[in-house]
């Protein structure tokens, strides 16, 4: 595959330090990348070091600067990693309040191929509003990567840092793919 685009939306959580990781899966399959923050994601990574691997702005507002391009490329596929329990039901429910959830949502809206990696301890995992945001999401058509199928699990209260270092980049960027195949392999099928 070549000429695809990832868009990557990363959350304020400890594995935001190596979405590197992430970008680098895409660029080796040819996919080009770039790289949208949460406000609070921005304290957990280098944009000058993303930014030389995308050729792309980090971007986490609006506009970054007068005269800016405002619009990103049209993205074959969607990953949000990691995704906090706060952004995981601001996404269910349609919450917009910052550029990173405005482009989650409209980037659904519009049924790109989105792949969200939670990065929650056990005791968040187990609320029911965010057992009922994670089903929204996938009765919606997303790929949660959450559960013993997926072979990614909450981590226990206090074990984020064990779990960071096994974050699932690789995987995440391989369903992602697969679901942008998916899409065109359909839609070559419908004409």
């Amino acid at each position: 595959m070549t000429g695809d685009h990832l868009q990557i939306v990363v959350c304020g959580a400890g594995p935001a330090a190596d979405v590197t990781q992430l970008v680098r899966a895409a660029h080796d399959r040819a996919w080009t990348a770039a790289v949208t923050a949460t406000p609070n994601a921005m304290n957990f990574i280098e944009p000058e070091t993303i930014e030389s691997l995308t050729g792309q702005p980090v971007r986490s507002t609006y506009r970054s600067s007068p005269g800016a391009r405002r619009s990103l490329p049209a993205a074959d596929a969607l990953i949000v990693a990691p995704a906090t329990y706060n952004s995981i039901n601001k996404i269910a429910l349609g919450l917009a309040d910052n550029y990173a959830m405005t482009s989650v949502a409209e980037l659904i809206g519009r049924q790109v191929p989105t792949v969200i990696v939670p990065f929650v301890n056990a005791a968040l995992a187990g609320r029911l509003p965010f057992r009922r945001a994670v089903a929204s999401l996938r009765h919606e058509g997303v790929r949660v990567l959450l559960g013993p199928e997926e072979q990614w699990e909450p981590h226990p209260p206090g074990g984020g840092d064990e779990r960071q270092r096994v974050f699932p980049w690789a995987n995440a960027f391989e369903v992602a793919a697969k679901c942008a195949h998916e899409v065109r392999v359909s839609a070559a099928g419908q004409q």
